[in-house]
């Protein structure tokens, strides 16, 4: 029970490595606040933790808009009084050379990416700062580290959660909150399945073509970041501030012969 008696707010917790996150949070003690825009996939995460007998709770939120984040933050605290881990997973893609991206769709993955960071966070950061206490998990990408193909918008937006981070842990270490980003390589999730059926003519042979940018020789799966996520969420991390995590498969730092 790594995480026994801790309230933690998932954002975009309705799939992929959010929902493995919070299963597996929730496993581990944890009460969570499941968040997403979509509210079937939302309650179905809830339900399924509770189902397994933990504790959990969905609050339909948009990270983009204030309002909406506010009025969530306010919820859990009312129910709870506290918010321990703030885990900010919610993002989406975007696909393109810069030239080729409109700008509404340049606009879309900015707001997402990075104001779905930065809201969350400032309405959550006064009550850790008021208790003295909390752990934020930005969610960045190995992209932010290296350069790839067609992916402008997006390696834009996880290069400024990579940098964000660190600021974000120089203004507040005094209050002993810990900001840590995670860096994945290419995840395995529905949204990935999805964009490789939908662009390409043979989905099959892109999966293959990027596991051989992985020195594992594999995609990652979800529950591979939810237990970095778990490391960053607990106490056993409390002498990391400001880093990145590496959960990849050897993109950065290695390169097949």
């Amino acid at each position: 029970m790594r995480l026994e008696g801790k309230i933690i707010l998932i954002t975009g917790s309705g799939s992929g490595i959010g929902k493995s996150s919070a299963l597996l949070f929730a496993k581990e003690g944890a009460t969570i606040v499941v968040n997403d825009l979509d509210a079937i996939k939302g309650t179905e995460t809830a339900k399924e933790i509770q189902d397994a007998g933990g504790t959990s709770f969905f609050i339909q939120a948009d990270v983009t808009d204030p309002d909406s984040v506010k009025a969530m933050v306010d919820r859990a605290i009312a129910e709870f009084g506290r918010i321990d881990v703030l885990f900010n997973n919610a993002g989406i893609s975007g696909v393109g050379a810069l030239h080729e991206v409109e700008p509404d769709a340049w606009d879309r993955v900015m707001n997402v990416n990075i104001r779905g960071v930065f809201l969350p966070s400032k309405y959550v950061i006064p009550h850790m700062m008021d208790r003295m206490s909390g752990s934020i998990i930005n969610m960045s990408s190995c992209i932010a580290e290296i350069g790839l193909a067609k992916r402008a918008s997006y390696s834009a937006t996880k290069g400024a959660i990579l940098a964000l981070t660190k600021s974000m842990q120089v203004d507040y270490a005094s209050f002993n909150i810990r900001v840590n980003a995670l860096l994945p390589g290419t995840i395995f999730t529905p949204f990935v399945e999805d964009y490789l059926k939908n662009s390409y003519d043979d989905p099959a042979a892109a999966i293959e073509s990027l596991k051989k940018r992985q020195l594992s020789g594999d995609l990652g799966k979800p529950e591979d970041v939810a237990l970095a996520a778990l490391f960053l969420a607990s106490d056993e991390s409390k002498f990391m501030m400001g880093s990145p995590l590496y959960i990849d498969g050897g993109v950065v730092f290695g390169k097949n012969a």
